[in-house]
């Protein structure tokens, strides 16, 4: 039996999971509950008022149960913008899918997408704005797509001197570092600097570095040189990168538990494959396969729902592998890394090798076309990750410089 059944059988039984913090291991929790840098309005409310204000935000940017836009225009903030990402201001529409402008039903404020054809906010979108808040709750995975709408965003502003203020919040993969690096050849919305697939980063600390790497615009980057003040991070307290930080809120339509934001920088990979990964089920990014599969542990049949109305293998019944099961579970099965091994084993169980993998999304998403190459030609696990540690060697060394919180 393959490597890959042997993985999973051991957790194909675990009872569902249940939304809470008690089945952490002890170890795992914080002493003191962190606090995400929205939390702490008196750090940041007095700079707010008196100013008109634009937020990127969704429905991940929260004060406890109240969303930031309501709070905000409750304590007598000027908003006048909002600005929004992939899966849009509410968080309801499905990866990839078109975000419109509109405007919001529950404060009548405008929204400006910025996703689709206009990823960057224009002269236009930020006239009148004096300060902008960046709110958003990233999973710290390179193809995640909001740190792309950072770098946006930041270009903007510092382009057109318009401050910035990130209200960080922990990176619940943020308690290592791992995968190929980008190679500037394969950049796009899902990948745009030389970054591992995992950068064990909040998305403060990854602004941080997009400015002092000076990786944005040329004006942008004159901007920030001249006033650094321009770009503020109100950091989280009581977080450290060792730390399971447990989302309060689903950060996008298919991320629904706590073990699919674990498995998602190792199972998103199957994306740029012809397998389903989960979409269409109740456990997306923690259940794979494909009805061309002949063995497998796992039957599934993905059907269109509310995340994901258009997906691959719908309708169809698949073979693959139901990777969830408790938090502790799959925190032991990711253990840290880029589990590679799950592409190599479907691929080398799948009969249709030439049709496996769809090369544009692959690389786009693997950040080379190395990886594919090595696994359609057998290398092994152990020298795929001999290849990668050169530049993982460099990112670690760059990363060092921008971390606000102690590290793993």
């Amino acid at each position: 039996m393959l490597l890959i059944q042997l993985f999973v059988m051991a957790i194909l039984l675990v009872s569902p999971f249940r939304v809470g913090i008690a089945q952490h291991n002890k170890e795992n929790l914080p002493k003191a509950k962190i606090t995400p840098g929205a939390y702490n309005t008196g750090l940041y409310l007095k700079d707010l008022k008196g100013k008109k204000i634009g937020i990127f935000a969704n429905q991940t940017s929260i004060i406890g149960k109240k969303h930031l836009v309501d709070s905000l225009l409750n304590a007598g903030v000027n908003v006048v913008r909002i600005f929004s990402p992939e899966h849009g201001f509410r968080g309801t529409v499905d990866a990839g899918e078109q975000v419109n402008d509109g405007k919001d039903l529950k404060t009548g404020l405008p929204i400006t997408s910025l996703y689709g054809s206009h990823k960057k906010p224009t002269k236009a979108d930020l006239q009148g704005i004096e300060l902008v808040v960046f709110d958003i709750q990233d999973v710290g995975a390179r193809f995640y797509t909001y740190i792309s709408s950072l770098e946006y965003l930041m270009e903007a502003t510092l382009e057109n001197r318009i401050p910035l203020m990130i209200l960080d919040r922990p990176n619940p993969n943020g308690w290592y570092v791992d995968g190929p690096v980008l190679n500037s050849k394969f950049r796009s919305f899902v990948g745009m600097q030389p970054i591992p697939i995992v950068y064990g980063m909040t998305i403060g600390e990854y602004g941080l570095m997009l400015a002092g790497e000076q990786w944005l615009s040329a004006k942008a980057n004159e901007a920030y040189a001249s006033n650094k003040s321009l770009v503020r991070i109100i950091k989280c307290d009581h977080y450290s990168h060792s730390m399971k930080y447990m989302l309060p809120v689903n950060p996008s339509p298919n991320l629904r538990e706590m073990q699919a934001i674990y498995w998602y920088p190792s199972t998103c990979l199957f994306e740029g494959t012809i397998f389903s990964e989960g979409r269409g089920t109740a456990k997306p990014f923690q259940i794979i396969g494909h009805p061309d599969l002949t063995s497998g542990p796992y039957s599934f049949t993905p059907k269109p729902d509310a995340g994901a109305k258009n997906s691959k293998c719908y309708y169809k019944l698949c073979r693959g592998w139901n990777l969830s099961g408790s938090i502790d579970e799959v925190l032991k099965q990711v253990n840290g890394k880029i589990q590679i091994r799950l592409l190599m084993d479907a691929y080398q169980q799948f009969p249709g090798k030439d049709s496996f993998f769809i090369p544009d999304n692959f690389d786009q998403k693997a950040g080379n076309d190395i990886l594919r190459k090595q696994i359609m030609e057998g290398v092994s696990e152990v020298e795929i990750r001999k290849t990668w540690e050169p530049e993982l060697k460099k990112f670690r060394v760059i990363r060092k410089k921008y971390l606000l919180y102690k590290d793993f």
